[in-house]
């Protein structure tokens, strides 16, 4: 079939809203075949690395959280297990976010720069100070640890060489000023975009039906699921649409904040302040 009957719009808890489907031919073509709902109702996410337990998606600050089940945990203390590094498609509009922290331990001090404390303790330190990590008092004693901020998944790689296992910690907000009421939790923050064209914006207009968007899955030519019988899918109708969306397709892209340098971790031409 080109397009499933029916759309799903949620995997247990997690509402699945455009660009995400999870059924063929829902939501953006752009992330087609990248969530799972099993059928014990888990939303996964499929990445080159492997496939891991989506927690949470947001559409209004467009991110999902997941969880890699082999990275470093409270409850390992000073243990490390094999761990593979997490790695996103490069070719689909997801990317890893700025909120993310990485920590890595037991890393060699002859090739990675040492940082003398988790850097994200520095962010709030009457939250989390330099030797408590969160949920884990006291879990860094005795054990090396680096926190770094790769550009990419390749950086996480390079530092896996050198380390014997890894965590991430995002900040969650908490109210009103993002960037003042913060929590650091476990998990990897993802952020995605959302493509928006005018033949969506008017088959979800609830005037005109309230419907679905969706794609042919062997054209990838955009198809509309509509809840009104006399409205057509896949075809828009005469409709003035004056200054808002003009044109095919246009890209809404979050603005990211500016980078700052790596001041540790491990050096490369990409990265060196020298």
């Amino acid at each position: 079939a080109r397009k499933s009957p029916l759309c799903r719009t949620s995997c247990g808890p997690i509402p699945i809203n455009y660009p995400f489907g999870i059924d063929n031919g829902c939501g953006s073509p752009y992330y087609q075949n990248l969530l799972i709902c099993t059928d014990s109702a888990q939303l996964q996410l499929r990445t080159p690395s492997g496939i891991y337990p989506v927690h949470n998606i947001s559409y209004t600050d467009p991110h999902l959280i997941v969880t890699d089940p082999y990275m470093w945990a409270c409850g390992d203390g000073l243990d490390s297990r094999p761990v593979g590094p997490f790695s996103l498609d490069t070719s689909t509009r997801l990317r890893l976010s700025r909120e993310n922290d990485y920590l890595f331990f037991n890393c060699s001090e002859r090739d990675v720069i040492m940082e003398p404390k988790p850097v994200f303790c520095n962010r709030f330190p009457e939250q989390c100070d330099s030797t408590n990590l969160p949920g884990c008092a006291s879990a860094l004693r005795g054990s090396t640890c680096c926190s770094y901020y790769p550009k990419g998944s390749e950086s996480i790689r390079m530092m896996m060489r050198h380390c014997s296992s890894y965590t991430s910690v995002y900040w969650r907000n908490l109210g009103t000023r993002p960037d003042f009421d913060q929590i650091p939790e476990y998990g990897i923050r993802v952020e995605f975009e959302i493509p928006v064209t005018t033949r969506c914006l008017l088959c979800q207009d609830r005037l005109k039906g309230g419907g679905t968007c969706g794609f042919d899955t062997r054209t990838q030519d955009f198809l509309g699921e509509h809840n009104r019988p006399a409205v057509v899918a896949g075809t828009v109708s005469a409709v003035s649409v004056v200054g808002v969306f003009a044109g095919a397709g246009i890209w809404y892209v979050r603005k990211m904040r500016a980078k700052s340098p790596v001041t540790h971790g491990v050096q490369t031409n990409d990265n060196r302040l020298f």
